[in-house]
């Protein structure tokens, strides 16, 4: 496809050949599918049905919890289709969804996090005025902002993204913003701005609040108690270790997009890309769920009553 012209399907061209190998590879997907829907959708129920957890930081958690089935269910469809095909194609209306799915949840996920990490500020930092300072009013608006913005802004940039291709080859496993563009017959400045613009605006507002928190954080900790410094390590490890995870795998996609990687063996190219969306969804409800008593107890409690 060499003129401009209206594409009306995209073809993956990262998929590497299974060898035979389809259906081990379509298992192990679907198992790694299954068990994310059933920890988070486990975690959400837990949350939402347990009285004792209804409280400012597990109402946050949850937001994270229902933002992984999102993401996830923006990649896992779409790949279980794949692997099972021969051609690996993708029509256009389903491609442009899974951008928005894959990009929204990527911003969701970051704001979702310093949202998280704005709470346990407050949490550790002003014990005696959190609940004055953290009420329902405002839990609403902070989870309302963490969706809506993402949404917002991937809604205004889907119009830029370009209609008329001069190709329907996308080197990876799944569409994103930055390959349809580069597919695009002119320059398109415009959303290039645009992406640039909205990617870092979330990921810099959001992580200069993280950092910000967690300088406060560690000041309280230091000139605190010996029980002050074991509450904020028991609430905050899940949390970095979730941050530095998440971090790890947008620095790498961005990174993928911006720069050429071509000198990685594909095969890394895909697992690293895949990481990104799967890295997240695999490890907050093990982290939360095994590090955060209060979770693992409901937990237990609601596993074992529906074994009864």
């Amino acid at each position: 496809m060499t003129n401009s012209s209206q594409v009306f399907f995209f073809s993956f061209t990262a998929y590497i050949n299974s060898w035979g190998l389809t259906y081990l590879y379509f298992t192990v997907i679907l198992i790694l599918y299954a068990f994310i829907v059933f920890s988070n959708v486990l975690l959400i129920v837990v949350i939402c049905t347990n009285r004792s957890l209804h409280e400012p930081m597990y109402m946050f958690l949850c937001s994270l919890f229902v933002n992984e089935l999102y993401g996830s269910s923006g990649l896992f469809p779409f790949l279980l289709v794949q692997i099972l095909s021969n051609l690996h194609i993708i029509s256009a209306p389903l491609c442009f969804l899974q951008v928005f799915m894959v990009h929204s949840y990527g911003a969701v996920e970051f704001l979702n996090l310093a949202v998280v990490s704005y709470d346990r500020y407050l949490a550790i930092c002003y014990p005696l005025q959190y609940n004055n300072k953290m009420t329902p009013k405002k839990i609403a608006v902070l989870i309302a902002v963490a969706w809506l913005y993402p949404l917002v802004i991937m809604s205004l940039m889907m119009p830029l993204l370009p209609v008329k291709l001069c190709g329907n080859q996308i080197n990876k496993v799944y569409c994103d913003v930055h390959s349809m563009v580069k597919l695009a017959c002119t320059e398109r400045a415009i959303t290039n701005i645009y992406g640039l613009t909205a990617t870092f605006s979330t990921i810099l507002v959001s992580l200069l609040l993280i950092l910000y928190t967690y300088i406060k954080i560690l000041v309280v900790c230091f000139s605190g108690s010996k029980q002050t410094r074991q509450k904020a390590l028991n609430t905050c490890t899940p949390h970095l270790a979730s941050i530095l995870n998440f971090s790890f795998a947008g620095s790498f996609e961005i990174s993928q997009s911006r720069f050429n990687m071509s000198f990685l063996p594909n095969f890394l190219r895909i697992f690293l890309s895949l990481y990104f969306l799967t890295a997240q969804p695999l490890f907050n409800p093990l982290m939360y769920g095994l590090k955060m008593s209060k979770i693992r107890n409901a937990c237990k409690t609601v596993l074992l009553n529906v074994n009864q």
